[in-house]
């Protein structure tokens, strides 16, 4: 008998040690993208949603855990942005694979000049559909999308954000359509949005789960798909008809034009890998500041 029992020791203790390499792995390539400098893109806003222009440096004040942070850059021009529409192809999506792609053509139009969008789609796995670009056109490949597989949500959103962390623009996004359900991945939610906030990216979300889904599921999967767009400073759109849909589009491009881009280096300087609480305050009354709500430390 304990012929037979080493050899499964063996491997019982070599699949545990590749499993702890493989989370090791994982950590550091998070960690390969983060840096010492935090950047803050924050829409200001009035009570009538309205972007608030002409603010000045002096009227911004940055909080880290509660500790004032001294302001080392800060931009309000119109800026370019780069982003990565991700796009939903698997199979709970059925029908609603046109709603998004006709979503995609509507964003591109909105586009600048110097602005850059590349899009992705995924199922049981991520592939480019079309590389970053400032063209209105749409690549062809786009209409040849299907929905079918299973949903890796997360690990769309984490290579998103390595794509982008290659790019130099300040402002970046990820604009995601999505049902929300990942069944997949091999990133977890809470490693896809660390790897987002590393790279200073602001997510908008766009939830296109059927009416017929699951009471709770749906509810569970759009507490995901908030998530997101809340900690990075976005927002989440939820379940869209067509008009709707085409306006939050036009509104994303807009706002990414008009953001304040500000940053600081932490007085903490710590590699812990704590979460450090990030507080953006005004010195004007009655407006909604929308930025990220913190990030990792590095270890």
């Amino acid at each position: 008998m304990q012929k037979f029992l080493a050899p499964l020791v063996f491997c019982s203790l070599f699949l545990t040690l590749s499993l702890v390499c493989r989370a090791q792995e994982e950590e550091e390539e998070l960690v390969k993208i983060e840096s010492s400098v935090v950047v803050l893109n924050a829409t200001i806003t009035d009570r009538q949603g309205l972007p608030v222009t002409g603010l000045k440096r002096n009227q911004f004040r940055i909080l880290e855990d509660g500790v004032e942070q001294k302001i080392d850059f800060f931009e309000t021009e119109e800026t370019p942005f780069a982003a990565v529409l991700l796009l939903d192809t698997s199979g709970s999506m059925e029908e609603r694979v046109s709603l998004a792609r006709s979503a995609s053509i509507h964003f591109l139009y909105g586009l600048r000049p110097d602005d850059m969008v590349a899009i992705y789609n995924f199922d049981s796995k991520v592939s480019m559909v079309q590389d970053f670009s400032n063209s209105r056109d749409i690549s062809h490949h786009v209409f040849e999308l299907k929905a079918d597989g299973q949903t890796v949500l997360n690990d769309a959103i984490y290579q998103a954000a390595e794509v982008l962390s290659k790019r130099p623009e300040k402002r970046k996004a990820i604009i995601v359509l999505s049902d929300g359900a990942d069944t997949r991945s091999g990133y977890s939610s809470s490693q896809a949005l660390k790897a987002a906030l590393a790279t200073d990216i602001t997510i908008y979300s766009v939830d296109m789960s059927s009416m017929a889904t699951n009471g709770r599921d749906r509810m569970q999967n759009q507490s995901v798909l908030k998530n997101f767009a809340e900690k990075t400073g976005g927002y989440f759109i939820k379940t869209p008809g067509g008009a709707a849909l085409r306006d939050a589009f036009e509104n994303i491009v807009k706002e990414l034009g008009v953001q304040y881009t500000l940053g600081y280096y932490p007085i903490n300087q710590k590699k812990d890998g704590k979460w450090r609480k990030i507080d953006l305050r005004v010195a004007k009354p009655d407006l909604d500041i929308r930025t990220r709500k913190g990030y990792n430390a590095p270890k």
